[in-house]
């Protein structure tokens, strides 16, 4: 059975459309040695351990990176949270 010209149309235009697509998201060798830098100089954070108090004003341990009296808080008065799990396993009460 002999191929359709039109279809071989279409597979070669959905081939050369793939291509296409592979090259817009693919990154310049600039882009990706300035991402490594940016990557390499982040400062790094220490996360607040489970273990010390955490104060009303202190980032919140969950890593949301936002405080912790707008995250959590309510969630570890109820007993839930990051730090109400915690304290769950190690039988800790506040």
């Amino acid at each position: 059975m002999a191929r359709d010209p039109v279809s071989d149309r279409f597979a070669k235009r959905q081939q050369q459309q793939k291509l296409a697509d592979l090259a817009k998201r693919a990154r310049t060798r600039e882009e990706l040695e300035a991402e490594t830098e940016l990557v390499r100089d982040a400062k790094k954070v220490e996360p607040l351990r489970a273990d010390e108090k955490v104060g009303r004003n202190d980032p919140c341990p969950c890593g949301s990176g936002r405080k912790y009296k707008k995250c959590c808080f309510g969630k570890d008065q109820a007993g839930g949270g990051v730090l109400g799990a915690v304290r769950r396993m190690f039988g800790r009460r506040r």
